[in-house]
């Protein structure tokens, strides 16, 4: 019988891998070279760490007139239904919200007083819940305008922006509260708050001199709706009024990950010299 000899039997050793743990790290680090070169970079536009907008509060009337029906004449919001001007001003401004990609935005409801319902935030879905919470005659059934504005000017307290805007929705008269519209406005000023002031309902139901000279005073503008129509143009208007840059490209935020790899192959290269020292 013939001998057979096995000479390669080392391969089949259990004390040695077939590819060693020192080239199998060496190829790591290759590749985590390979991916810091082409530096993997991530772009966010919406991110909220990111904006460069503009902070809002959306301050609304929630009085009792504003419970008032035939606000939408000719069926272009309410599809049907038979909606308040109150409930009509909510799915307006939700729209105007969601507009606002790069913009903080808070809601106050005023009425006998006013509270914030929102505090001014990045999170859209957030404000517009809160205001699908709101009813009219929540705050009362009498109309403080006064309260609205400082109320708003209140929400500003921890704004950083260096543009803050007050949009004021009112289909009344001011007659209730403890802070006049003319200390209102007085505060806005002194924190360098512009308000637009937007009238609802028929002329002569809210107060158009008050609410011009609002706007006026603060550097706004004064608007009137007498249709549901004509308040989805208004915030249309506003909204191009103060346009946000954000599609710019300065304005994307970006996060570079190339060091992320440059750290793990660094990391590994030290662990080799270490093994290579300890022999």
């Amino acid at each position: 019988m013939k001998s057979r000899f096995f000479v390669h039997l080392h391969f089949l050793s259990a004390k040695k891998s077939f590819i060693k743990l020192e080239r199998l790290l060496k190829i790591i680090i290759f590749i985590l070279l390979c991916a810091a070169l082409a530096s993997p970079i991530v772009v966010d536009k919406f991110n909220p760490l990111n904006r460069h907008g503009k902070d809002i509060v959306l301050s609304i009337d929630g009085s009792g007139s504003m419970g008032s029906s035939g606000f939408d004449m000719e069926d272009e919001i309410s599809k049907g239904e038979r909606l308040s001007r109150f409930e009509i001003a909510k799915l307006i401004t939700a729209d105007f919200i969601y507009k606002r990609e790069s913009d903080n935005i808070g809601v106050v409801l005023f009425g006998d007083f006013a509270f914030i319902a929102s505090p001014i935030t990045y999170e859209k879905e957030i404000v517009v819940d809160m205001l699908n919470y709101l009813t009219h005659g929540m705050a009362g059934q009498n109309t403080a305008i006064g309260e609205g504005i400082a109320l708003g000017v209140r929400a500003f307290k921890h704004s950083k922006a260096k543009s803050k805007i007050i949009i004021l929705f009112t289909d009344g008269e001011h007659n209730s509260g403890d802070i006049s519209p003319k200390d209102a406005i007085e505060l806005a000023k002194e924190r360098g708050i512009k308000i637009y002031t937007v009238g609802m309902g028929n002329r002569g139901e809210a107060d158009e001199a008050l609410l011009q000279k609002i706007a006026h005073e603060s550097g706004g503008e004064f608007f009137y709706a007498e249709s549901a129509g004509e308040l989805k143009k208004i915030c249309k208007k506003i909204n191009e009024l103060e346009s946000s840059k954000i599609k710019s490209r300065e304005y994307l935020l970006k996060d570079y990950y190339y060091w992320t790899a440059l750290l793990l192959a660094l990391a590994i290269l030290l662990f080799l010299l270490y093994r290579e020292a300890k022999k």
